[in-house]
């Protein structure tokens, strides 16, 4: 039984119907029958066991992860809100933050931001001044995370992270010209950040801004597709397509927009079915990932995945949970008549996050199966992730995963680090920390989730990257020197970027995965196990916004640890 999931091994065997000629009588098994279906069970191979592993990193780290992004320095920083009251971690130094506007504490000793070391498995807190509840991020060219809005008094601000060891948060009042809740952020290929959409925000507008007197610019397509009873178009899916235009996806709709000169250059069709997919009618989308041929990217599509159905926000609100949506649609947003194609997940998942693996997998994973987002809305949490695998067939490219044992339903948060796990934190369905009584206590636990090519099975095969260059400039050539203990099959070697996404709300904002030209090129060096492979770096900003990204050499599937290289 070769690539079979343990979820397909379980539902492989289907036993005869049931009689329907009458209501009465239910279909018995002959005895013959029943002896041959014994006999078949017999000789069927061993389902196999669900692939990958989890391991917890933290029983607390303090507060509950809403907020990740990892940087350059491999730290994560991780933030919440700030105004439900004291977190279970204290500012260091006897430090306090003193907030006259704060709903909870005027006066709070405890950190509701950390930065968590990778590599040394350690959590250091941090001062964040004013509510960055619900807010959106970007990591700018020099590794920077720029963090921009919130709610309360932090709906205006924008807040810059620069990581070293005594480093913390630094506060711009009036960074923003609108308010910023729920809205989201992209890195453009200029280096700015545009921030689009919030809660009743039809706008967009850039930070930094070029001018004093910069204004934001309506974006008429947020109110299009705004529901007049629920905001299922706030943190809508934003993407960077190759043309230098946004893809942005808001409810059940997609367009593509020329945000210099303001105006849309085509319209999407409605995901069939028409049911909403952003919050809170929570789905999620990745770019998928991008093969840059001769330098061209060809194909540029885009998989929006779960959510809700229409009336679920309204229903759950009312103590009905309706079941999670288990849908996927596919487009290709680069051809001239683009449609959508729709596949069908194992499970439905709402407030599940899609995260792109080094060897251009996605990841599907955290969220329930019933309810929306919101205080308390969401029920039956989702414990098992989904890998989905973008260049199988269609109708076998799900692979249920072994499941994890903590529940990671509304407001929790993922990101993958440069060795290949992915970190998983946070899970918060309440107004306030609550770890008693509750069906789904306050999580402030860390975990990582180990895909199986992390497995010591596949070690064996894991390339190890010797050398490179780590300042690569776009177009040139990019030679990698690597080693594998087992014998290489050249045709099966391929390098990938992946961009540090900001994650939170079920969705990495500037996540995009590049597969470099050229790494079909490889060539043995000295001794049984080096090798080098000569790759192209992307062919300009469109393509990859100058920045820091994961360069990893993949082989068989299984990628090397990452290495950072800074794209300029």
């Amino acid at each position: 039984m070769n690539n079979v999931s343990l979820h397909s091994c379980l539902y492989s065997f289907q036993p005869p119907p049931k009689s329907t000629t009458t209501a009465n009588h239910r279909h018995m098994m002959s005895p013959m029958t029943l002896l041959l279906t014994l006999l078949l069970l017999h000789h069927l191979p061993p389902c196999p066991a669900a692939p990958g592993h989890w391991s917890l990193l933290h029983q607390t780290i303090g507060i509950s992860a809403m907020h990740m992004q990892l940087l350059p320095n491999d730290r994560v920083v991780i933030f919440d809100r700030t105004d439900f009251g004291p977190s279970n971690i204290s500012l260091p130094d006897k430090k306090c933050r003193s907030d006259p506007n704060d709903m909870a504490l005027k006066l709070d000793c405890t950190a509701h931001s950390v930065e968590y070391d990778v590599s040394s498995n350690t959590i250091r807190p941090l001062m964040v001044l004013t509510d960055v509840w619900c807010s959106s991020g970007a990591l700018t060219p020099d590794g920077s995370l720029v963090q921009t809005g919130g709610f309360n008094d932090g709906d205006h601000v924008v807040r810059v992270y620069k990581s070293c060891d005594e480093c913390d948060w630094r506060e711009i009042d009036s960074g923003l010209i609108e308010r910023r809740w729920y809205a989201t952020s992209h890195i453009l290929p200029d280096g700015r950040q545009i921030i689009i959409g919030g809660r009743r925000q039809y706008n967009f507008e850039f930070y930094p801004k070029r001018s004093p007197a910069e204004k934001s610019q309506s974006l008429p397509f947020l109110v299009e597709t705004y529901d007049q009873q629920i905001e299922n178009n706030l943190y809508p899916f934003v993407f960077l397509h190759t043309d230098g235009n946004l893809f942005i996806f808001a409810n059940n709709r997609a367009i593509l927009y020329d945000y210099s000169k303001n105006v849309v250059v085509k319209a999407y069709p409605e995901v069939p079915g028409g049911d909403p997919r952003n919050y809170p009618s929570t789905g999620s989308a990745v770019l998928l990932p991008m093969r840059i041929v001769q330098g061209v990217v060809a194909v540029v599509e885009v998989l929006v995945c779960g959510g809700a159905p229409k009336g679920a926000h309204i229903n759950a609100k009312n103590g009905k949970f309706d079941g999670a949506l288990d849908s996927c649609g596919r487009i290709k947003i680069s051809d001239p008549d683009p449609k959508w194609v729709m596949e069908t997940m194992p499970m439905g998942r709402v407030m599940g996050d899609m995260l792109l693996l080094p060897n251009s997998n996605v990841l599907i994973i955290n969220g329930g199966s019933s309810g929306t987002a919101g205080w308390e809305y969401g029920r039956n949490p989702v414990l098992k992730p989904v890998i989905y695998k973008p260049d199988d067939p269609i109708g076998s490219r799900f692979e249920v995963q072994n499941p994890s044992t903590i529940p990671r339903m509304y407001h929790s948060a993922v990101v993958l680090v440069r060795d290949g796990r992915v970190l998983v934190g946070g899970s918060n369905p309440h107004e306030r920390y609550n770890f008693t009584n509750v069906l789904y206590p306050t999580e402030l636990s860390l975990e990582a989730f180990s895909p199986s090519y992390l497995d010591v099975s596949a070690s064996v095969f894991r390339p190890k990257i010797l050398s490179l260059a780590t300042r690569i400039q776009y177009g040139k050539r990019v030679d990698i020197r690597f080693k594998v203990q087992s014998q290489v099959d050249t045709n099966l070697i391929y390098v990938t970027m992946v961009a540090p996404s900001f994650n939170t709300h079920s969705f990495s904002m500037n996540q995009r995965l590049l597969v470099l030209d050229g790494g079909n090129m490889t060539t043995k060096i000295a001794g049984d196990t080096n090798y080098k492979v000569g790759v192209t770096a992307p062919p300009s900003c469109n393509v990859a916004p100058e920045g820091y990204y994961l360069l990893f050499v993949v082989h068989r599937d299984i990628p090397s640890e990452g290495v950072w290289v800074h794209v300029e």
